[in-house]
């Protein structure tokens, strides 16, 4: 393999773009195939905290964080758990000063994108197949078109990858958890009684096995998810996604018992409504080597969100293959050994994801959900075994 390989990554997000941009640091250029057509054709979801030992290690190690500085929001760190009442049963200390600040995923992604060299980023790039060369490099077929050959080509196109399929035979399985995901605009000023509901940070509201979660993002806009412990598809079924009215009906029907100030978010709800089924990949999931392929992100460990680790376990993946690719030696041995460290790295925050989602929306309502925040709180604390 010559000294400066060519590498395809496949999928522009998060993991993706910060393996680009510590590659580009190290003089090795890399191609971003990403299927959007532009960096906003698509929502990219909320806010998310980056955690210091991956995240924000990722930020530091790309020499983003000026830039970070910019965009991140160390105020917004608060968390607050009610009943079906609105009774405040939790709330955090301020963590203003705390070490996981938020930044939107729009955001992130945009530094990242700004980072790199202009063409690095090939949009309306939809990977239809991967052809193995015998020299063992690979030939990317798009739906326009074809690319490479490539030396490696990381999968980092998420939880649906058209990669994992040539290392694995595993696919993500439906957690029994549906989101249904909604937005309020202008929250401070347009619906101020729902801008301190959620306060500086995210508010959690759990009750007769249904729960909701708003969390502020930039820009006084609120994101909220309501979840469900139902069938796969189920959410079509309840809910005409063509009618956002319908929906917002819906919603407030579903959620009978909660006091109106939490379904007023519901009712405060723009038009954006969308269904999203949780899924996650085995605990531990691993494949056999194959000379020129890997995984990073969800499209090797995709997870439930309740960890808060998929974005942070990502942009740790591309630090540590970075590292591996652009120190000397054997480039294939430094993949698979990248794959057998990141594999036991992530084991234990997908494991606690998984219990995490286990144990959703039981029916002991809050109850249940404040022995899982003593229980956290234990484990930071370090007086429980982690």
């Amino acid at each position: 393999m010559h000294k400066h390989p060519r590498i395809a990554i496949v999928g522009g997000g998060p993991g993706g773009l910060t393996l680009a941009r510590l590659l580009h640091l190290s003089g090795i250029e890399t191609t971003v195939f990403e299927r959007d057509a532009h960096a906003l054709e698509r929502p990219q979801g909320g806010t998310l905290d980056l955690h210091e030992d991956s995240g924000l290690l990722a930020v530091r190690h790309a020499r983003l964080e000026e830039e970070f500085l910019r965009l991140a929001r160390y105020d917004d760190q608060g968390s607050r758990l009610l009943d079906m009442s609105g009774r405040l049963l939790f709330e955090a200390p301020d963590t203003s000063a705390g070490d996981r600040p938020e930044i939107d995923r729009t955001a992130l992604r945009q530094m990242l994108l700004d980072s790199l060299p202009t063409g690095c980023v090939r949009w309306g790039s939809s990977l239809r197949a991967l052809n193995a060369l015998p020299d063992g490099r690979w030939q990317l077929a798009l739906l326009s078109g074809s690319a490479g050959p490539f030396d490696l080509v990381v999968g980092a196109d998420g939880a649906w990858s058209r990669v994992r399929p040539l290392l694995s035979l595993y696919t993500p399985q439906y957690s029994g958890l549906t989101f249904v995901e909604f937005g309020i605009d202008d929250v401070d000023a347009s619906h101020p009684a729902l801008s301190e509901l959620v306060g500086r940070g995210k508010v959690g509201v759990e009750g007769a096995g249904k729960k909701i979660i708003a969390q502020r993002n930039g820009n006084a806009h609120i994101r909220g998810y309501a979840i469900f412990r139902v069938p796969a598809g189920w959410a079509a079924q309840r809910f005409d996604f063509s009618s956002p009215a319908a929906v917002r009906n819906g919603l407030i029907e579903e959620f009978q018992g909660y006091a109106e100030a939490i379904t007023d978010l519901f009712r405060a709800a723009n038009d954006r409504f969308e269904a999203r089924p949780i899924h996650a990949l085995p605990v531990g999931h691993c494949w056999n080597h194959r000379r020129g392929l890997t995984l990073l992100g969800d499209a090797a460990h995709v997870m439930s969100p309740f960890g808060g680790e998929g974005v942070n376990a990502a942009m740790r993946d591309a630090v540590e293959l970075a590292a591996r690719l652009v120190a000397p030696g054997d480039r294939d041995a430094a993949v698979a050994t990248y794959e057998a460290e990141m594999s036991e790295r992530v084991a234990q925050a997908a494991q606690g994801s998984a219990d995490a989602a286990a144990v959703q929306l039981s029916h002991l309502g809050a109850a249940f959900a404040l022995a899982r925040v003593a229980q956290v709180q234990d484990m930071e604390a370090g007086r429980l075994e982690t």
